[in-house]
């Protein structure tokens, strides 16, 4: 692929990147990435699995203001979106299999429930076999929410 002459972006913080760097980044990790930002993915490779990183980065390009692995006082979240007060756990079969585990994800889906968060609960098959049409499913039901709130926002009356 040509790259010459290219502006490119980082996907994470939107900084403009040398062709060289998009080459590389493009190559290595399937989207354009700043080299802090690559070398922060790389790290995130040790606490984040395959599938929630590939899920993060589809809903990073369609403009989702996610952030991965967050830390919300209590636990870690796969995928955080703060602003439409959303957590999405992208989950292995074990979390299917076991119950205790279930039992776990209940409780905490329920914590952040108390907090005013919606957990959406996402299985890796869905991630690996059907990333993008998940990704835009998501989006969908963010941009839905997001009239949701300010129609309601737009018909409250202040005393």
């Amino acid at each position: 692929m040509n790259s010459y002459n290219k502006i490119a972006a980082c996907l994470e913080c939107g900084c403009g990147i040398s062709s060289q760097v998009y080459d590389y980044s493009h190559d290595y990790f399937g989207i354009p990435l700043c080299m802090p930002h690559q070398k922060w993915v790389k790290q995130q490779e040790l606490f984040s699995t395959v599938p929630a990183m590939s899920l993060y980065f589809a809903l990073k390009e369609r403009g989702v203001p996610a952030q991965l692995e967050k830390f919300d006082g209590y636990k870690h979240i796969d995928i955080a979106i703060p602003q439409a007060k959303v957590n999405i756990e992208v989950d292995g079969g074990h979390h299917n299999y076991s119950d205790k585990q279930a039992l776990s994800d209940l409780k905490r889906t329920y914590y952040s429930f108390l907090k005013g968060y919606l957990t959406l609960r996402i299985p890796n098959s869905l991630v690996k076999y059907h990333l993008d049409e998940t990704a835009d499913h998501i989006t969908e039901m963010l941009d839905v929410n997001r009239e949701r709130v300010a129609r309601t926002k737009s018909t409250f009356k202040r005393f």
